[in-house]
Protein backbone atom coordinates (compact mmCIF):
# COMPACT_ATOMS: atom_id res chain seq x y z
CA UNK A 1 0.00 0.00 0.00
CA UNK A 2 1.03 3.60 -0.51
CA UNK A 3 1.90 5.56 2.73
CA UNK A 4 -1.53 7.73 2.87
CA UNK A 5 -5.17 6.67 1.51
CA UNK A 6 -6.96 9.72 -0.15
CA UNK A 7 -9.06 8.31 -2.64
CA UNK A 8 -10.61 4.90 -3.51
CA UNK A 9 -8.22 5.60 -6.67
CA UNK A 10 -5.36 5.11 -4.67
CA UNK A 11 -6.13 1.22 -4.48
CA UNK A 12 -4.53 -0.58 -6.99
CA UNK A 13 -6.79 -4.14 -7.72
CA UNK A 14 -3.82 -6.24 -5.40
CA UNK A 15 -3.87 -3.29 -3.04
CA UNK A 16 -7.72 -3.36 -2.58
CA UNK A 17 -7.53 -7.72 -2.57
CA UNK A 18 -4.47 -7.12 0.24
CA UNK A 19 -6.84 -5.15 2.56
CA UNK A 20 -10.04 -6.94 1.96
CA UNK A 21 -7.37 -10.37 3.16
CA UNK A 22 -6.04 -9.02 5.88
CA UNK A 23 -9.45 -7.63 7.61
CA UNK A 24 -11.08 -11.21 6.67
CA UNK A 25 -7.73 -12.24 9.09
CA UNK A 26 -8.54 -9.09 11.44
CA UNK A 27 -12.06 -10.15 11.90
CA UNK A 28 -10.94 -13.56 13.42
CA UNK A 29 -9.20 -11.43 16.25
CA UNK A 30 -13.02 -9.90 16.81
CA UNK A 31 -14.42 -13.57 17.49
CA UNK A 32 -11.63 -14.33 20.03
CA UNK A 33 -12.48 -13.73 23.85
CA UNK A 34 -9.33 -11.27 23.81
CA UNK A 35 -9.86 -8.86 21.23
CA UNK A 36 -6.53 -7.27 20.74
CA UNK A 37 -3.07 -7.60 18.82
CA UNK A 38 0.50 -5.78 20.19
CA UNK A 39 0.84 -5.34 16.41
CA UNK A 40 1.19 -1.50 16.59
CA UNK A 41 1.97 -0.82 20.45
CA UNK A 42 3.84 2.39 20.32
CA UNK A 43 1.99 3.60 17.63
CA UNK A 44 0.07 6.59 17.72
CA UNK A 45 -3.05 7.40 15.81
CA UNK A 46 -4.52 10.80 16.13
CA UNK A 47 -8.38 10.97 14.73
CA UNK A 48 -8.98 14.27 13.45
CA UNK A 49 -12.82 15.22 13.12
CA UNK A 50 -13.80 18.63 11.57
CA UNK A 51 -17.49 17.02 11.35
CA UNK A 52 -19.63 15.08 13.63
CA UNK A 53 -19.69 11.40 13.25
CA UNK A 54 -20.29 8.69 15.36
CA UNK A 55 -19.79 5.14 13.15
CA UNK A 56 -16.69 6.58 11.40
CA UNK A 57 -15.01 7.76 14.58
CA UNK A 58 -15.59 5.30 17.34
CA UNK A 59 -14.95 2.29 14.42
CA UNK A 60 -11.29 3.99 13.65
CA UNK A 61 -10.93 4.26 17.42
CA UNK A 62 -11.56 0.38 18.35
CA UNK A 63 -9.47 -0.64 15.18
CA UNK A 64 -6.73 1.48 16.73
CA UNK A 65 -7.61 0.30 20.01
CA UNK A 66 -7.69 -3.30 19.27
CA UNK A 67 -3.70 -3.01 17.26
CA UNK A 68 -3.07 -1.74 20.21
CA UNK A 69 -1.91 1.37 18.91
CA UNK A 70 -2.29 4.86 21.00
CA UNK A 71 -5.40 6.72 20.46
CA UNK A 72 -6.12 10.81 20.88
CA UNK A 73 -9.25 11.74 19.42
CA UNK A 74 -9.41 15.08 18.33
CA UNK A 75 -13.01 17.30 17.63
CA UNK A 76 -13.34 20.51 15.99
CA UNK A 77 -15.82 21.53 18.52
CA UNK A 78 -13.92 22.43 21.88
CA UNK A 79 -10.48 23.04 20.01
CA UNK A 80 -8.67 25.75 19.74
CA UNK A 81 -10.19 25.66 15.60
CA UNK A 82 -13.55 27.38 16.77
CA UNK A 83 -11.00 30.42 18.02
CA UNK A 84 -9.92 30.29 14.17
CA UNK A 85 -7.01 28.06 14.80
CA UNK A 86 -5.70 26.55 10.67
CA UNK A 87 -5.56 23.51 9.67
CA UNK A 88 -1.59 23.97 8.70
CA UNK A 89 -1.21 24.88 12.68
CA UNK A 90 -3.45 21.91 14.01
CA UNK A 91 -0.79 19.66 12.06
CA UNK A 92 2.05 21.14 13.30
CA UNK A 93 0.54 20.72 16.97
CA UNK A 94 0.12 17.05 15.57
CA UNK A 95 3.75 16.40 14.53
CA UNK A 96 4.90 17.96 17.70
CA UNK A 97 2.85 15.20 19.15
CA UNK A 98 4.60 12.73 17.47
CA UNK A 99 1.51 11.39 15.49
CA UNK A 100 2.31 7.93 13.29
CA UNK A 101 -1.10 8.33 11.24
CA UNK A 102 -3.99 10.87 11.31
CA UNK A 103 -7.07 10.02 10.60
CA UNK A 104 -9.00 12.89 8.65
CA UNK A 105 -12.74 13.90 8.11
CA UNK A 106 -13.37 17.15 7.25
CA UNK A 107 -15.98 19.38 5.59
CA UNK A 108 -13.84 20.61 2.93
CA UNK A 109 -13.12 18.49 0.20
CA UNK A 110 -9.36 18.15 -0.32
CA UNK A 111 -8.20 18.40 3.00
CA UNK A 112 -6.85 15.14 3.77
CA UNK A 113 -4.97 15.49 0.35
CA UNK A 114 -3.55 18.67 1.70
CA UNK A 115 -2.48 17.50 4.80
CA UNK A 116 -0.40 14.74 3.02
CA UNK A 117 1.08 16.77 0.68
CA UNK A 118 1.82 19.87 2.57
CA UNK A 119 4.98 18.66 4.26
CA UNK A 120 3.56 19.77 7.90
CA UNK A 121 3.26 16.60 9.08
CA UNK A 122 5.12 12.99 8.57
CA UNK A 123 2.55 10.77 9.85
CA UNK A 124 0.31 8.76 7.85
CA UNK A 125 -2.97 10.34 6.48
CA UNK A 126 -6.14 8.42 6.40
CA UNK A 127 -9.23 10.41 4.49
CA UNK A 128 -12.57 9.69 6.59
CA UNK A 129 -14.33 11.67 4.71
CA UNK A 130 -13.91 15.34 3.57
CA UNK A 131 -16.57 17.26 2.18
CA UNK A 132 -18.45 16.07 -1.09
CA UNK A 133 -15.35 14.08 -2.04
CA UNK A 134 -14.36 10.68 -1.16
CA UNK A 135 -14.76 8.14 1.74
CA UNK A 136 -11.85 5.51 0.78
CA UNK A 137 -12.45 3.21 4.36
CA UNK A 138 -16.28 2.79 3.60
CA UNK A 139 -15.76 1.42 -0.17
CA UNK A 140 -13.60 -0.78 1.39
CA UNK A 141 -15.96 -1.94 4.24
CA UNK A 142 -18.90 -2.33 1.75
CA UNK A 143 -16.97 -4.28 -0.50
CA UNK A 144 -15.71 -6.48 2.12
CA UNK A 145 -19.57 -6.94 3.29
CA UNK A 146 -20.52 -7.67 -0.54
CA UNK A 147 -17.59 -10.14 -0.59
CA UNK A 148 -18.79 -12.12 2.41
CA UNK A 149 -21.85 -12.41 0.90
CA UNK A 150 -22.03 -12.43 -2.86
CA UNK A 151 -18.25 -13.44 -3.86
CA UNK A 152 -17.29 -16.71 -5.46
CA UNK A 153 -14.49 -19.43 -4.77
CA UNK A 154 -11.83 -16.73 -5.84
CA UNK A 155 -13.55 -14.18 -3.45
CA UNK A 156 -13.93 -12.17 -6.11
CA UNK A 157 -16.84 -9.64 -7.05
CA UNK A 158 -16.06 -9.40 -10.73
CA UNK A 159 -19.06 -9.50 -12.64
CA UNK A 160 -21.49 -8.83 -9.66
CA UNK A 161 -24.06 -5.82 -10.18
CA UNK A 162 -24.19 -3.32 -7.42
CA UNK A 163 -26.95 -0.33 -8.06
CA UNK A 164 -26.49 2.69 -5.76
CA UNK A 165 -29.26 4.43 -5.33
CA UNK A 166 -30.03 8.12 -3.97
CA UNK A 167 -28.42 11.20 -3.55
CA UNK A 168 -25.00 10.84 -5.27
CA UNK A 169 -24.95 14.58 -5.56
CA UNK A 170 -23.59 14.98 -1.88
CA UNK A 171 -22.35 11.62 -1.42
CA UNK A 172 -18.50 10.73 -1.11
CA UNK A 173 -19.69 6.92 -0.45
CA UNK A 174 -20.82 7.01 -3.66
CA UNK A 175 -18.38 8.32 -5.31
CA UNK A 176 -15.53 6.14 -3.32
CA UNK A 177 -17.44 3.14 -4.15
CA UNK A 178 -17.90 3.23 -7.74
CA UNK A 179 -14.07 3.67 -7.95
CA UNK A 180 -13.17 0.70 -5.84
CA UNK A 181 -16.25 -1.50 -7.17
CA UNK A 182 -15.03 -1.24 -10.76
CA UNK A 183 -11.43 -1.73 -9.77
CA UNK A 184 -12.91 -5.24 -8.49
CA UNK A 185 -14.04 -5.75 -11.78
CA UNK A 186 -17.75 -5.03 -10.48
CA UNK A 187 -20.70 -3.41 -12.96
CA UNK A 188 -22.25 -0.41 -11.24
CA UNK A 189 -25.76 1.36 -11.67
CA UNK A 190 -26.24 5.05 -10.01
CA UNK A 191 -29.84 5.77 -9.88
CA UNK A 192 -31.15 8.79 -8.78
CA UNK A 193 -32.96 11.69 -10.16
CA UNK A 194 -31.41 14.26 -12.51
CA UNK A 195 -31.11 16.88 -9.66
CA UNK A 196 -29.07 14.55 -7.23
CA UNK A 197 -26.11 13.34 -10.18
CA UNK A 198 -22.95 15.66 -10.41
CA UNK A 199 -21.59 17.19 -13.21
CA UNK A 200 -19.09 15.18 -15.49
CA UNK A 201 -20.90 11.60 -14.02
CA UNK A 202 -21.49 10.17 -17.73
CA UNK A 203 -16.65 9.78 -17.22
CA UNK A 204 -17.24 7.80 -14.11
CA UNK A 205 -16.69 3.92 -14.78
CA UNK A 206 -20.47 2.99 -14.07
CA UNK A 207 -23.81 3.68 -15.51
CA UNK A 208 -26.72 5.85 -14.85
CA UNK A 209 -30.38 5.14 -14.82
CA UNK A 210 -33.66 7.43 -13.40
CA UNK A 211 -35.90 4.17 -13.09
CA UNK A 212 -34.67 2.24 -9.93
CA UNK A 213 -37.59 -0.66 -10.70
CA UNK A 214 -35.87 -1.13 -13.79
CA UNK A 215 -32.83 -2.18 -12.27
CA UNK A 216 -33.60 -4.23 -9.44
CA UNK A 217 -34.23 -7.59 -10.81
CA UNK A 218 -30.46 -7.83 -12.01
CA UNK A 219 -29.27 -6.58 -8.89
CA UNK A 220 -27.14 -8.26 -6.34
CA UNK A 221 -26.49 -5.72 -4.17
CA UNK A 222 -28.46 -2.53 -3.82
CA UNK A 223 -27.32 0.58 -2.06
CA UNK A 224 -29.31 2.77 -0.48
CA UNK A 225 -28.01 6.64 0.07
CA UNK A 226 -29.15 9.08 2.37
CA UNK A 227 -30.65 12.45 1.22
CA UNK A 228 -27.94 14.87 2.84
CA UNK A 229 -30.18 17.89 3.59
CA UNK A 230 -27.16 19.42 5.70
CA UNK A 231 -25.75 19.82 2.18
CA UNK A 232 -29.00 21.29 0.50
CA UNK A 233 -29.44 24.61 -0.52
CA UNK A 234 -32.08 24.63 -3.04
CA UNK A 235 -35.26 22.35 -3.53
CA UNK A 236 -33.18 19.25 -5.22
CA UNK A 237 -36.91 17.20 -5.71
CA UNK A 238 -40.39 18.46 -5.06
CA UNK A 239 -41.19 16.47 -1.84
CA UNK A 240 -39.82 14.05 0.64
CA UNK A 241 -43.56 11.92 -0.50
CA UNK A 242 -42.31 11.89 -3.88
CA UNK A 243 -39.04 11.26 -3.62
CA UNK A 244 -40.00 8.30 -1.59
CA UNK A 245 -41.77 6.78 -3.85
CA UNK A 246 -40.05 6.72 -7.25
CA UNK A 247 -36.46 6.16 -5.06
CA UNK A 248 -37.11 4.98 -1.84
CA UNK A 249 -36.96 1.15 -0.86
CA UNK A 250 -39.76 -0.51 0.71
CA UNK A 251 -40.64 -4.30 0.80
CA UNK A 252 -42.30 -4.50 -1.99
CA UNK A 253 -39.42 -3.40 -4.28
CA UNK A 254 -37.07 -5.78 -1.70
CA UNK A 255 -39.00 -8.61 -3.47
CA UNK A 256 -38.22 -7.59 -6.93
CA UNK A 257 -34.11 -8.24 -6.26
CA UNK A 258 -32.96 -11.64 -6.85
CA UNK A 259 -33.12 -14.09 -4.01
CA UNK A 260 -29.54 -13.49 -3.02
CA UNK A 261 -29.10 -9.88 -3.15
CA UNK A 262 -28.60 -7.70 -0.31
CA UNK A 263 -29.75 -4.43 1.09
CA UNK A 264 -27.19 -2.02 2.16
CA UNK A 265 -26.61 1.42 3.87
CA UNK A 266 -23.86 3.23 4.75
CA UNK A 267 -25.79 5.12 7.56
CA UNK A 268 -27.42 7.05 9.01
CA UNK A 269 -30.75 6.33 7.82
CA UNK A 270 -34.02 8.30 7.22
CA UNK A 271 -36.34 5.58 7.57
CA UNK A 272 -39.39 5.95 5.81
CA UNK A 273 -37.69 8.38 2.73
CA UNK A 274 -34.70 6.27 1.36
CA UNK A 275 -35.82 2.93 3.32
CA UNK A 276 -38.56 1.74 5.24
CA UNK A 277 -38.32 0.34 8.69
CA UNK A 278 -39.38 -3.02 7.13
CA UNK A 279 -36.42 -3.09 4.61
CA UNK A 280 -34.04 -1.53 7.23
CA UNK A 281 -34.85 -4.18 9.89
CA UNK A 282 -35.22 -7.31 7.67
CA UNK A 283 -32.41 -9.78 7.00
CA UNK A 284 -31.51 -8.97 4.02
CA UNK A 285 -30.12 -5.69 5.53
CA UNK A 286 -26.49 -5.94 6.43
CA UNK A 287 -26.07 -2.42 7.72
CA UNK A 288 -25.45 -3.21 11.20
CA UNK A 289 -23.11 -6.26 9.85
CA UNK A 290 -21.21 -3.07 7.57
CA UNK A 291 -20.91 -1.33 11.03
CA UNK A 292 -18.88 -4.08 12.74
CA UNK A 293 -16.99 -5.20 9.16
CA UNK A 294 -15.71 -1.66 9.34
CA UNK A 295 -13.67 -2.21 12.46
CA UNK A 296 -12.05 -5.22 10.53
CA UNK A 297 -11.44 -3.05 7.88
CA UNK A 298 -9.98 0.14 9.24
CA UNK A 299 -8.19 -2.11 11.38
CA UNK A 300 -6.52 -3.71 8.08
CA UNK A 301 -5.33 -0.40 6.86
CA UNK A 302 -3.72 0.66 9.88
CA UNK A 303 -2.02 -2.32 10.34
CA UNK A 304 -1.09 -2.24 6.30
CA UNK A 305 0.07 1.77 6.75
CA UNK A 306 2.50 1.31 9.60
CA UNK A 307 2.87 -2.48 11.08
CA UNK A 308 3.87 -4.20 7.88
CA UNK A 309 3.06 -5.24 4.07
CA UNK A 310 2.76 -9.26 4.49
CA UNK A 311 -1.11 -10.43 4.99
CA UNK A 312 -2.22 -10.67 9.10
CA UNK A 313 -2.42 -14.05 9.14
CA UNK A 314 0.38 -14.37 11.54
CA UNK A 315 -0.67 -11.69 13.64
CA UNK A 316 -4.01 -13.31 14.42
CA UNK A 317 -2.13 -16.86 14.87
CA UNK A 318 -0.93 -17.99 18.32
CA UNK A 319 0.31 -21.19 20.12
CA UNK A 320 -2.22 -21.24 22.76
CA UNK A 321 -6.25 -21.22 21.05
CA UNK A 322 -7.50 -17.92 22.69
CA UNK A 323 -3.99 -16.51 23.74
CA UNK A 324 -2.78 -12.91 23.00
CA UNK A 325 0.58 -13.73 23.22
CA UNK A 326 2.90 -13.37 20.19
CA UNK A 327 5.45 -16.65 19.77
CA UNK A 328 8.84 -15.01 19.65
CA UNK A 329 9.37 -15.37 16.15
CA UNK A 330 5.38 -13.89 15.35
CA UNK A 331 5.82 -11.20 12.89
CA UNK A 332 3.89 -8.95 15.31
CA UNK A 333 6.88 -8.74 17.53
CA UNK A 334 9.41 -7.48 14.63
CA UNK A 335 6.53 -5.12 13.04
CA UNK A 336 5.85 -3.81 16.89
CA UNK A 337 9.63 -2.49 17.48
CA UNK A 338 11.05 -2.37 13.69
CA UNK A 339 10.96 1.48 11.84
CA UNK A 340 8.99 2.45 9.40
CA UNK A 341 10.24 2.95 5.92
CA UNK A 342 8.97 5.02 3.46
CA UNK A 343 6.63 2.66 1.78
CA UNK A 344 4.61 1.54 5.31
CA UNK A 345 4.39 4.05 7.34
Amino acid sequence: MKRHLISAADLTRDDALLVLDTAEEMARVADRPIKKLPTLRGRTVVNLFFEDSTRTRISFEAAAKRLSADVINFSAKGSSVSKGESLKDTALTLEAMGADAVVVRHHSSGAPHRLATSGWINASVVNAGDGTHEHPTQALLDAFTMRRHLSGPGRDLSGRHVTIVGDVLHSRVARSNVLLLATLGARVTLVAPPTLLPIGVERWPCEVSYDLDAVLAKTDAVMMLRVQRERMNAAFFPTEREYARRYGLDAIRMAALPGHAIVMHPGPMNRGMEITAEVADSPRCTAVEQVANGVSTRMAVLYLMLGGSEPALSAARTDEPGSDEPRSDDPRTRDADRPRSEETK
